[in-house]
């Protein structure tokens, strides 16, 4: 970025005085106004203008981290509230009110099962005005809260009073009318697979709820549930305490083996609070429990812990997800972890065969803070892949308007634009597919120092070059695991690694190239260099790598002519130039049919049985005129 003008100084400085104070939006536009007011020239008010339009995109970035932020801590003093209160209506206060204030709806409540009536009622209202719908009682199976709790999944409505998905009462209905509710959304509280409650939050207006949303609420119901799972220890710790005397060596173990779990839990929480790393709370749960703890992402790849995974451990983390609980594999525990329904990876405890409850909990209790750290860290990055896809896509727009710029930018950044990359252009076939398309790429670079934007119809992806895959490599992994990602299948052409904003701008357009070439082949959900197209990657690529495809098509015949003195590159040309006639063919070269039926054979050894199919002679007329060509 060049230096500024002088005349522009005093501005930018001011620009910079409310970003550090958090001004409102408001009083950057009066930086402008103040400077035409001055009668400042046009190139500075110009200036001025482009440094207030960057003054207010790093405004709304850090309005949107102090959200997160926001987010994050209220989670975070929830986990405090749970392991410091020993007050469960205080606990629950504590969880409905904090999910009406995050999610910022007018109102939000609990409600728990009651099994001597036979219905569930509600246990803790926040922001409700009607007393009826305060004393509702709701029948197993009625309502928004019997789909949830039958389906042990969240739901959520935008018009409660038309939603024909669940069943409707008149006695439900008229404490919802009396709220004046109108969009509901409900996540259930699980425990060991079981429903034992259900949360809510409302509006009452029309609304939407994000899936970010519904990953919140579901983190804050599995709260809820532990502090019931809590309560619930706690009275039946009481009860055996009044009432069997003799009992009391085993009360005390089960007593420390609480305390030791909520110590544990305050011990995770303190490392999620300070950053830590997945690793470090991998290592400190294994101290805890004694045994070796590996995490594992949502594909199974290795995150932190010991190396070596479990025999299916696909199939046991869906079990584990489907019970609501770890289970036993062999020697090892697998528990799931869960961002309300998105799982997010697992964690394997190996060495412990022999598991009491208390330590089972403990484990389990691992796993919703290692979802905590993991939600964290996504948060992150995809909060620096959109600031990273605005370089993208400013690359990508204009790569010759400041190529300096761009790549001074890109270091701020942490890209280096300077250094090799490979451009990947990926393609899905819909609207909807795009949009899930955009969210699965940033989910594939999760972890690495990959960068993806969406650039016209399409979604592309920047990563670092470090030389383990070739860009059709890259490619064809890309095009597979966003796939599986989308659910759909995703077309992928990969340009040639290239650095600096021009060449990768050029890389871009080789992808898009590809992309189109796949799909007119009929290869959708393919991926695809220009180099691996053959024929096609030379007319494509905009390096025209001639002589690569020449070696790569006509190379076992020059080098068995090379090595043994033969002319079967010779004998092969002069068989295509004479319309594959061997009569003609041997006038040519002036030797005898049966020598000519020879060398074919021979060809047909080393190129393959389908060297005289269509498609193939094609190519390898075309690399015998190139190859002429350069001879010449």
């Amino acid at each position: 970025m060049t230096d500024p003008t002088p005349g522009a100084a005093p501005a930018l400085r001011r620009l910079l005085d409310l970003l550090a104070s958090g001004a409102a939006t408001e009083d950057f536009a009066g930086v402008l106004a103040d400077a035409r007011l001055r009668g400042e020239p046009a190139d500075v008010l110009a200036e001025i203008d482009d440094a207030t339009w960057l003054a207010l995109r790093v405004h709304r970035t850090l309005r949107q981290h102090r959200r997160r932020e926001a987010e994050l801590t209220a989670l975070f003093d929830t986990a405090g509230d749970l392991a410091a209160s020993r007050d469960l209506d205080d606990v629950l206060q504590a969880i409905v009110r904090r999910a009406r204030m995050l999610l910022g709806t007018d109102t939000a409540y609990l409600t728990l099962p009651d099994e001597a009536a036979g219905d569930t009622y509600m246990r803790v209202t926040d922001g409700s005005v009607s007393v009826l719908f305060q004393n509702l009682r709701l029948s197993l199976g009625d309502g928004l809260g019997g789909l949830v709790a039958q389906s042990a999944r969240p739901y959520a409505t935008p018009d409660y009073r038309t939603d024909g998905r669940f069943h409707h009462t008149g006695q439900i209905d008229a404490g919802v009318l009396d709220e004046g509710l109108v969009a509901i959304i409900g996540v259930p509280l699980l425990l060991g697979g079981r429903v034992i409650g259900v949360l809510f939050a409302a509006d009452r207006s029309p609304r939407a709820f994000s899936p970010d949303e519904v990953a919140l609420l579901c983190s804050l119901a599995a709260h809820a549930a532990i502090a019931l799972d809590t309560a619930k220890s706690l009275a039946d710790t009481r009860a055996a305490l009044e009432g069997l005397n003799s009992a009391n060596a085993v009360i005390r173990a089960h007593s420390a083996a609480v305390q030791r779990a909520e110590q544990a839990h305050d011990r995770l929480t303190d490392l999620v609070l300070r950053g830590a790393e997945v690793a470090d709370v991998a290592a400190e749960v294994a101290a805890l429990l004694d045994g070796g703890i590996a995490v594992h992402d949502a594909d199974g790849n290795a995150l932190a812990g010991p190396a070596g995974g479990v025999e299916g451990l696909a199939e046991a983390v869906a079990v584990s997800r489907a019970e609501g609980r770890a289970v036993r594999r062999g020697d090892a525990w697998v528990c799931v972890v869960l961002a309300g329904q998105e799982p997010l990876g697992s964690l394997v405890l190996s060495g412990r065969p022999g598991l009491d409850d208390a330590d089972r909990r403990l484990f389990e209790r691992a796993g919703v803070v290692t979802a905590l750290l993991l939600l964290l860290r996504r948060s992150v990055a995809e909060t620096e892949n959109r600031v990273r896809g605005e370089l993208l896509a400013d690359l990508l727009t204009a790569p010759d308007r400041d190529p300096v710029g761009l790549v001074a930018r890109g270091r701020r950044l942490g890209v280096d634009l300077g250094r090799p990359h490979l451009v990947l252009v990926a393609e899905a076939a819909g609207p909807a597919a795009r949009g899930r398309l955009a969210g699965a790429a940033g989910r594939y670079l999760f972890g690495s120092r990959g960068v993806s934007a969406e650039h016209g119809e399409n979604v592309v992806l920047l990563l670092p070059d470090d030389g383990s895959a070739s860009p059709g490599e890259a490619a064809e992994q890309a095009a597979e695991r966003l796939a599986r990602l989308t659910g759909v299948p995703v077309t992928v052409g990969a340009g040639r690694s290239a650095a600096g904003p021009l060449a990768l701008a050029a890389a871009h357009a080789e992808g898009v190239r590809c992309v189109r070439a796949l799909r007119v082949l009929g290869r959708d959900g393919d991926g695809a260099s220009a180099q691996a197209l053959g024929f096609l990657g030379v007319l494509l690529g905009d390096g025209h790598d001639v002589d690569g495809f020449v070696g790569a098509t006509l190379g076992p015949l020059l080098d068995y002519d090379s090595r043994r003195g033969t002319e079967l590159v010779r004998t092969l040309r002069a068989y295509f130039d004479s319309g594959s006639s061997l009569t003609r063919a041997k006038d040519e070269l002036h030797v005898h049919v049966n020598t000519v039926v020879q060398r074919l054979d021979r060809i047909e050894a080393l190129l393959g049985r389908d060297w005289n199919h269509p498609e193939r002679s094609l190519e390898l007329q075309l690399a015998l005129r190139l190859q002429l060509l350069a001879d010449g």
